[in-house]
């Protein structure tokens, strides 16, 4: 037969590994959300860098080469 004692301490040890497993079960989900969110916000970053570069690159071209309207008119009198 279990004691008063001994049952009171097994009691507690019970408690106390649930709770470690449902802290570590919690720990888990937030880094996880964490990992996930920074994952989206580097994707997002980078899918803003290519915009901004695609945006530079067509910027600059029109420079190089003129305004295509322009180039249109000025054939188009010939």
């Amino acid at each position: 037969m279990v004691g008063r004692f001994e049952a009171g301490k097994d009691t507690v040890q019970v408690l106390t590994e649930q709770a470690a497993t449902h802290v570590g079960n919690i720990a888990g989900i937030i880094t996880g959300a964490v990992r996930d969110v920074a994952r989206e916000t580097g994707e997002w970053m980078t899918e803003l860098i290519e915009m901004r570069e695609a945006s530079d690159k067509a910027v600059a071209d029109h420079e190089r080469t003129g305004d295509g309207a322009e180039r249109d008119a000025g054939s188009a009198g010939r």
